[in-house]
């Protein structure tokens, strides 16, 4: 069966639609809508914000955010987590947190939804790197596996419960292992 084309749009007129949801991101001039987060994806996305937060808000080191529109390289993508150094938080005239972040993150993390293209998610990890990014994870509840990039380096494969996860070099203090991470899918596990 063939497919009728996308008709194509600017990232402008797409910024000027309603969010949708799940949220959507423009992709090389197409409408992408991200599949709606499930139990093992919102719980994993929810320990991470809070892991990441605990460790470096107060300190004002760096800021995770959920599902965060990040606008940047001729895309706007909306990452499961960004994270972003201090310093780098677009801030609004009132000193307050901006609605619109129009920078790449410092760090991404994605988590593989069921029936979601990897290839698409690692794209969207692929072009934060490229922008500028540190680190990106992507997370296959699955498989229980994390596929680690850092910047600049070959993509690292973590499977063993025991693999210390790579962190990117603003967060030394924080230390995760695979074990922890995907231990959080067991109720109480925190």
């Amino acid at each position: 069966m063939v497919q009728a084309p996308q008709r194509t749009i600017t990232l402008d007129e797409f910024l000027q639609l309603p969010e949708t949801k799940p949220a959507s991101e423009y992709i090389k001039g197409a409408i992408v809508q991200k599949p709606m987060p499930q139990g093992k994806h919102s719980k994993l996305q929810g320990r991470l914000v809070t892991v990441t937060n605990d460790i470096a808000e107060k300190p004002q080191i760096a800021l995770a955010l959920p599902e965060l529109r990040c606008t940047f390289g001729g895309r706007s993508i909306v990452p499961d987590v960004a994270i972003f150094v201090w310093n780098r938080i677009p801030l609004d005239a009132d000193g307050e947190i901006a609605n619109t972040f129009n920078d790449h993150p410092d760090w991404t993390i994605e988590i593989l939804s069921p029936a979601q293209s990897q290839t698409k998610v690692t794209n969207n990890i692929l072009h934060c790197l490229n922008a500028g990014c540190q680190m990106g994870w992507l997370l296959d509840p699955d498989e229980k596996n994390i596929l680690a990039y850092p910047a600049r380096q070959q993509p690292i494969s973590l499977q063993e419960p025991t693999d210390i996860l790579p962190m990117p070099n603003f967060m030394p203090e924080m230390q995760l292992t695979l074990g922890e991470v995907f231990g959080w899918l067991k109720p109480g596990n925190i």
